[in-house]
């Protein structure tokens, strides 16, 4: 009986296997390794993948099916089969990272492309070689962005300065220090590149929402974490962890990074022999509380102390030409002391009225107290170098064209502290949406500044050059000494800002050719009170707009417009002139912007490319001229220069080797400018071309072992002028910048390579490194040092140089 009754439970599954076959394979990733964990499923029939990546499926006989392979990490792939008889079908697919996958050759988000915004992977950041790896780093790779320095993390944009740039952290606006001068002195950027989840970018042509600022966006986007991980990173540069976790049923998120950095490292390598200390710290904060499926609560904390300690000790620096070689040789004592403490917190609501309507509120404070102490006292020695072959004396200075010193000193204190309050509005419908927003913002600054420099030369104190009487070294000067240079100033300033945004954007069809547009205005009041005197009330307005269309053509592109007015309201640096006396009426900046874009995706090599260009032009008015001296910007405060930037930015990114991502970028920039109608010169940024590369391989025999390489030419930088001389009389350029970093890593463990047993089996990710800066030993200038010549009273601009060759270990490791 009971053999009956097993009979006929098994007679409904041997029909069934009369009406199905069997799919069965093995998945693998592009290395040939096996991918468990594999959802396989159609309609409500489904499986997973086994250890060794192997699978099967029964599917129906004469009926089509559309299968689902789809992974957490992976790229999901979506595969039709109809099994027209009983026989095995055999399906083995290949899935592919999707940190892997190239963002931009793709287009995966038209309205970003149609908003001329970059998206960046945030893998690139994470990887991407240079001395100050992160964020920063990606984008001066791209065309249009630019910075000499590599000690800093700042960057030039189509010819603005590092002010013009804006910078949003959960779409929160973050500052950047007040005081500091050298680009060894930044310690961090704000960003910490292991909380970031998206990085989208901006060039110029922004939209409304986006605050006044002349020159670019960089929008960044920290995650809410959904698994429980730790992060540790550690280089001979300095070390970092981060902790992120949902808890509480995922209603409480939070993502904690310490990093500390020293760059004793790179300064060590460099011409000027110094005793240095520097110990920068950073502490960052991001947590999440969802209270219901429409109220979210958010803050976004952050804690900086950069402490900058700096005794140089010697330098020689030989420069000229072969056939007149010139060295200077210095000898210091004294030494810096810099501090910079900076306290962030930002508190953020999300309530979603409805699927359709969103309401924002946020809260944040910012404050930096800053100090910048130094006596620095130099003995310099300018001479001619000789450079006879055969001379017993070759390579020794013969004549000395200058011999004198200098004392610089300064104890200048700045406290700042912004505090902000903004709401914003999202309204969706369909293919239409609303954006509004409106923000009151309030700034505090006191200002000490007491710096000043004693120039000697040959017993002779230097005075000032507008000093009358003024004739020296030829005839002595008997008054009392006078300060070559004296700032001795007290400011205190109080800034009140109202700004508010309106803007629409819709996506809609001309015939078949899809279209967005978007159009937006921007208003923008403030006053300033500065050291008993008030400013009048001055309010600006700013329309934009971007128009995109992808046309109905076999070939995927999609072209672009979009420009406006855009003006920069004065912040405090603007304020105050090279004397630091400050001018509270000083206006906004005004630049016209126009770009035109397209961009091109095609395969070759049977690989996805993507060829992105861009032409641009800003006419600039109002402006307020300034002095770059490294990441030091002094500015006239007095409006009186107009000036104009266009250019051409080219990029073609895509698989130059299969499964990664590389790119190739050239930019060509003018930017000029025209100061009281003296006739145009050259801005401290023009640049005039860049080109750069990021490439990334692995050895095919052995994909875990990478390589990344990062090439960068600029040519050379107007090489300024000192503060108080004359920039038409210093136009001379510095020499071309010349740069390649190397980075070789080997993977322990990734998401790719698990193991189940053994020490790396503690890991989810594991890599070791070494990182070659500089490999070709490059001597690339910043800035120039003003050295005076005694007998012809030229001023030599003695280039200094930046970083050496340099080598770094590093690790990283996650559990």
């Amino acid at each position: 009986m009971k053999h009956i009754f097993f009979f006929f439970l098994l007679i409904p599954g041997f029909l069934l296997a009369q009406k199905t076959t069997i799919l069965k394979g093995t998945i693998k990733n592009k290395y040939n390794q096996p991918i468990s964990e594999v959802s396989i499923k159609f309609n409500k029939t489904g499986t997973v993948s086994d250890e060794n990546g192997r699978y099967s499926i029964r599917i129906p006989l004469d009926t089509e099916v559309t299968v689902i392979f789809s992974h957490v990490s992976y790229k999901s792939i979506t595969k039709k089969f109809t099994a027209k008889n009983r026989n095995q079908i055999r399906f083995s697919p290949t899935l592919i990272l999707k940190t892997e996958q190239l963002e931009e050759v793709v287009i995966k988000d038209n309205k970003k492309n149609a908003q001329g915004i970059t998206s960046i992977d945030v893998k690139k950041a994470q990887n991407v070689i240079g001395p100050n790896a992160g964020v920063e780093n990606v984008l001066m790779t791209l065309p249009g962005v630019n910075n000499n320095n590599e000690l800093s993390t700042q960057y030039n944009v189509r010819g603005g300065n590092f002010d013009e740039n804006l910078v949003y952290v959960n779409g929160i606006q973050v500052y950047r220090p007040f005081l500091i001068r050298s680009g060894q002195q930044e310690g961090l950027s704000f960003i910490n590149s292991n909380m970031v989840q998206n990085i989208n970018f901006s060039a110029g042509g922004f939209q409304a929402k986006y605050g006044d600022r002349l020159s670019s966006v960089l929008d960044i986007t920290y995650r809410k974490p959904k698994e429980t991980f730790t992060t540790i990173e550690a280089s001979l540069l300095g070390a970092s962890a981060t902790f992120e976790g949902a808890f509480l049923n995922n209603k409480l998120t939070t993502i904690t990074g310490v990093r500390y950095r020293d760059n004793s490292l790179f300064v060590n390598s460099k011409q000027t022999d110094v005793n240095f200390r520097p110990r920068f710290t950073d502490v960052q904060t991001y947590l999440t509380y969802e209270f219901s499926e429409k109220f979210t609560l958010s803050f976004l904390g952050n804690f900086s102390l950069n402490d900058y300690n700096y005794q140089p000790l010697s330098r020689r620096t030989r420069f000229g030409t072969v056939a007149n070689p010139l060295e200077l040789i210095v000898f210091y004592s004294g030494q810096e002391q810099d501090k910079y403490l900076t306290l962030f917190g930002a508190l953020s609501s999300e309530y979603k009225v409805n699927k359709d309507f969103t309401l924002t509120t946020t809260l944040s404070r910012y404050n930096t107290q800053e100090e910048e102490y130094f006596d620095i006292a130099a003995a310099y020695n300018l001479g001619e170098v000789d450079a006879n072959i055969g001379s017993q004396n070759f390579g020794e200075v013969q004549f000395s064209q200058g011999i004198g010193s200098q004392l610089n000193h300064a104890r200048n204190d700045l406290d700042a502290l912004i505090t902000n309050a903004e709401i914003k509005a999202s309204i969706k419908k369909e293919n239409k949406q609303w954006n509004f927003g409106v923000k009151y913002q309030k700034e505090n600054i006191k200002d000490r500044i007491r710096e000043w420099e004693v120039i000697d030369s040959l017993g002779f104190s230097i005075r000032p050059p507008h000093h009358s009487g003024n004739n020296q070294p030829y005839v002595p000067f008997e008054g009392p000494i006078v300060p070559f240079q004296n700032i001795r100033e007290d400011n205190e300033v109080d800034i009140n800002r109202f700004s508010g945004f309106v803007q629409f954007n819709q996506r809609n069809f001309l015939n078949n050719h899809e279209v967005w547009y978007n159009l937006g205005v921007r208003l923008h009041n403030w006053s300033v009170n500065g050291n008993g005197v008030s400013s009048k009330n001055q309010t600006v307005v700013s329309p934009r707009a971007q128009f995109a269309i992808k046309p109905d053509w076999d070939k995927d592109m999609l072209f672009r417009v979009s420009g406006g007015w855009y003006y920069q309201p004065p912040s405090y640096r603007e304020l105050r002139d090279f004397n630091g006396l400050l001018n509270v009426d000083v206006k906004a900046q005004q630049s016209i912007h126009i770009v035109g874009g397209m961009d091109y995706s095609f395969e070759m090599w049977n690989r996805p490319f993507k060829l992105t260009s861009e032409i641009y032009y800003k006419d600039l008015n109002d402006i307020n001229a300034y002095t770059i001296d490294n990441v030091r910007i002094r500015y006239r405060a007095d409006n009186v220069t107009q000036a104009y930037a266009y250019g051409l930015d080219l990029r073609l990114n895509g698989e130059f080797v299969p499964g990664s991502e590389s790119w190739v970028s050239l930019g060509y920039l003018k930017t000029e400018e025209n100061i009281n109608n003296r006739g145009y010169i050259a801005r401290p940024t023009d640049q005039r071309i860049k080109f750069g590369v990021l490439f990334q391989d692995y050895v095919p025999n052995l994909p875990n072992l990478k390589a990344y390489l990062n090439l960068v030419f600029n040519t050379g930088l107007p090489g300024g002028s000192p503060a108080y001389a004359d920039p038409y009389q210093f136009q001379e350029r510095l020499r071309d910048y010349r740069r390649a970093d190397l980075g070789i890593s080997y993977v322990f463990v990734d998401a790719n390579k698990q193991y189940t047993n053994g020490w790396l089996a503690n890991f989810k990710e594991l890599t070791a490194g070494i990182e070659l800066f500089n490999m070709f030993d490059i001597q690339n200038a910043i800035t120039n040092t003003w050295v005076r010549d005694v007998y012809s009273k030229t001023q030599f601009g003695i280039p200094n140089f930046m970083t050496g060759r340099v080598l770094n270990i590093k690790m990283k490791m996650r559990f």
